[in-house]
């Protein structure tokens, strides 16, 4: 093994550390049980736990913020993107300029909150008669100096537009790599948001989730050199990269300007790719605010206590959609995307 192909193993917690142009991931996970009329699980399983701040996975799920139903009501975001993959269950997004959304079960969220707005991330438990298990990544991603006071947007990518690319190895093993962003040989991810730093190919971002069969065999293409790459080995039994053993739920940062064989053990593995090149700005970071300076920091406070980023036209702060509802995009301009 050439110990310069792979760095930085380390375990994965709450939130993953990532590299330049990325600030963090985190992967939440929650088995949700049989929802309340209210969409969110029974008052009577709330008992220990710290509403408005749970974040202990008792009994296999959290609360977050959330009082009634589980998520993220009414908070504020400048200065970069969220890239929002909901692999199971459902999100329901509103914001301060009046858009919304319900998207999920492989849909993604590209939000640019640039020079500022409040969204509320929600995660309704829409059935009654069974469970409502979530899966999702949230990944932030940087913005340049140039784009940190860019107008707030939002786009979705419809799971059923997301292209795959997949191979057999020499046995026969599928490898199927979904493209969130960045492209694999001859098949290109939909159009990132209109000013990130994903839009300019030549920064080369990549997000792929990457499903590898049992025993499956495949050699992880090269990029350029400078770009940082990083791997995150979120489920399956034993992962080999070049040659060196990687335990699940473990991440490493991996050479990007040469390949690396990934070699799977006796189950699927599930793996996601962060790669970039790196903005290298000074990264100032106050909450949800990420800027290049203090100064802008303490602008970017100031600017929130006196326009509220446009106020809320919801009427909670845990604003949730109609049960009956299904997946749908309500842009600020008022275009309507339902699917």
């Amino acid at each position: 093994m050439n110990d310069k192909l792979v760095t930085n193993i380390r375990p994965l917690g709450f939130t993953w550390q990532t590299q330049d142009p990325f600030l963090f991931c985190v992967h939440h996970q929650d088995s949700y049980p049989a929802g309340t009329e209210e969409m969110g699980p029974d008052p009577a399983t709330f008992k220990d736990r710290l509403i408005g701040q749970d974040f202990i996975p008792r009994d296999g799920w959290r609360m977050y913020h959330g009082e009634t139903v589980p998520g993220f009501p009414e908070h504020p975001h400048r200065g970069f993107e969220t890239v929002t993959v909901v692999l199971e269950g459902f999100v329901d997004h509103s914001d301060s300029h009046g858009a919304a959304g319900r998207y999920g079960e492989g849909d993604v969220q590209w939000m640019t909150a640039g020079s500022g707005l409040q969204h509320a991330e929600m995660f309704p438990l829409l059935h009654q008669d069974r469970p409502n298990p979530l899966e999702l990544f949230q990944i932030w991603l940087n913005l340049p100096g140039k784009n940190k006071f860019v107008e707030p947007h939002y786009k979705m990518l419809w799971a059923e537009d997301i292209p795959t690319w997949r191979e057999k190895d020499l046995n026969d093993r599928e490898i199927a790599v979904t493209i969130i962003a960045g492209q694999l040989q001859d098949v290109k991810a939909l159009t990132p948001a209109p000013d990130s730093w994903a839009e300019d190919a030549d920064n080369e971002v990549a997000i792929w989730l990457i499903r590898l069969d049992a025993d499956a065999t495949w050699e992880l293409p090269s990029s350029s050199a400078g770009i940082n790459r990083s791997l995150y080995f979120y489920k399956g039994d034993s992962i080999r990269l070049a040659g060196l053993d990687l335990d699940p739920y473990h991440s490493a940062d991996i050479t990007a300007e040469q390949p690396v064989t990934l070699e799977n053990g006796q189950e699927p593995a599930f793996l996601l790719l962060l790669q970039g090149k790196p903005i290298n700005e000074p990264v100032e970071q106050h909450g949800p605010f990420v800027m290049n300076s203090k100064e802008e920091i303490n602008q970017a406070i100031s600017d929130y206590q006196t326009t509220s980023f446009g106020g809320w036209p919801w009427p909670r702060p845990d604003h949730i959609h109609p049960r009956e509802s299904g997946r749908f995009a309500l842009y600020a301009d008022g275009r309507l995307e339902e699917k």
